[in-house]
């Protein structure tokens, strides 16, 4: 019998707090996108302080670990669907460039919005992804599939894929995967952060609750030609709140992944622990070598 895949939590989370010098950043640091570029990995994360507005900052680091914050964020809101913040950033490298997809949130509700950068520090928007719908946690994939940029998107309770020329008009809309009734997933469930390319699939990070409204992180396969496709889910939760900065926070019971980097062994995905801070747990290839195969 093979045993489910589960994340190992780095010894010495978080990784990242709050900061008593930043006003912008004092009540939470969370969500985060995270990406290595030129031998660095680079933390964009949400931030809020007291005025409860989000906004993404920027921390740094050579080892994924231990991380240098930038003193100022890196993308605040700038217009009327940004007004009450920008959310829960994705990001992406395609030929160079880097997209990152973010909720965009005000009086007009929650939009899909799009950005990129060359160094991922400044930023030029693109637009809003999928107006006049309230709709978030996109996830761009990384490279086209069959001349097409492909994401998912969440459309309650289900995540969607949709496909798209140029980033910014998308169609072919179609469930990609449901809940599952009496499952840890049961209710809702939504992307985390952009799926890593294996020989078997496309593997996704994805996070879920039931009825109890406690997030976790769950695994799935997708086909890589098609990914609307699964090949296989686990049937088991891969993380779920266990630590005090989980199960405590700004919304306790959390852990919810908006990225995670590929390693020389395996894998480390990043996650904000009840909305509060980010910590970083790991899997090892061998392990999802297993899952692929069995």
């Amino acid at each position: 019998m093979t045993l489910p895949v589960t994340l190992t939590r780095y010894a010495e989370n978080p990784v990242l707090v709050p900061s008593m010098h930043n006003a912008w950043e004092s009540d939470n640091v969370f969500n985060a996108a995270v990406i290595r570029h030129n031998g660095l990995v680079y933390m964009l994360y949400r931030a809020q302080g007291r005025d409860r507005i989000s906004r993404i900052g920027c921390a740094i680091s050579t080892d994924g670990y231990h991380f240098n914050r930038l003193e100022n964020p890196v993308f605040v809101p700038g217009n009327e669907y940004e007004a009450f913040g920008v959310e829960d950033p994705r990001i992406t490298e395609i030929d160079g460039t880097f997209y990152m997809f973010y909720t965009a949130y005000s009086m007009h509700g929650v939009r899909i919005a799009l950005a990129r950068s060359q160094n991922l520090i400044d930023w030029e928007r693109m637009g809003i992804a999928i107006p006049d719908e309230d709709n978030k946690d996109a996830v761009l994939f990384p490279g086209k599939i069959n001349g097409r940029y492909v994401m998912f998107h969440r459309r309650p309770p289900d995540i969607w894929i949709a496909y798209s020329d140029d980033l910014l008009h998308w169609t072919d809309h179609q469930i990609a995967m449901s809940p599952r009734p009496g499952m840890w997933d049961g209710v809702r469930i939504g992307a985390g952060g952009p799926p890593f390319k294996t020989e078997g699939g496309w593997l996704s990070f994805y996070h879920g609750y039931n009825e109890d409204r406690v997030y976790c992180l769950g695994l799935a396969l997708h086909d890589l030609d098609d990914p609307v496709k699964v090949i296989k889910r686990q049937d088991e939760l891969i993380l779920s709140p266990r630590g005090p900065y989980e199960e405590w926070g700004d919304i306790p019971n959390v852990v919810f992944t908006c990225g995670g980097i590929e390693t020389e062994d395996g894998y480390d995905i990043y996650y904000g622990g009840g909305d509060h801070v980010m910590c970083v747990a790991s899997v090892s290839k061998a392990d999802i070598q297993v899952f692929v195969q069995s």
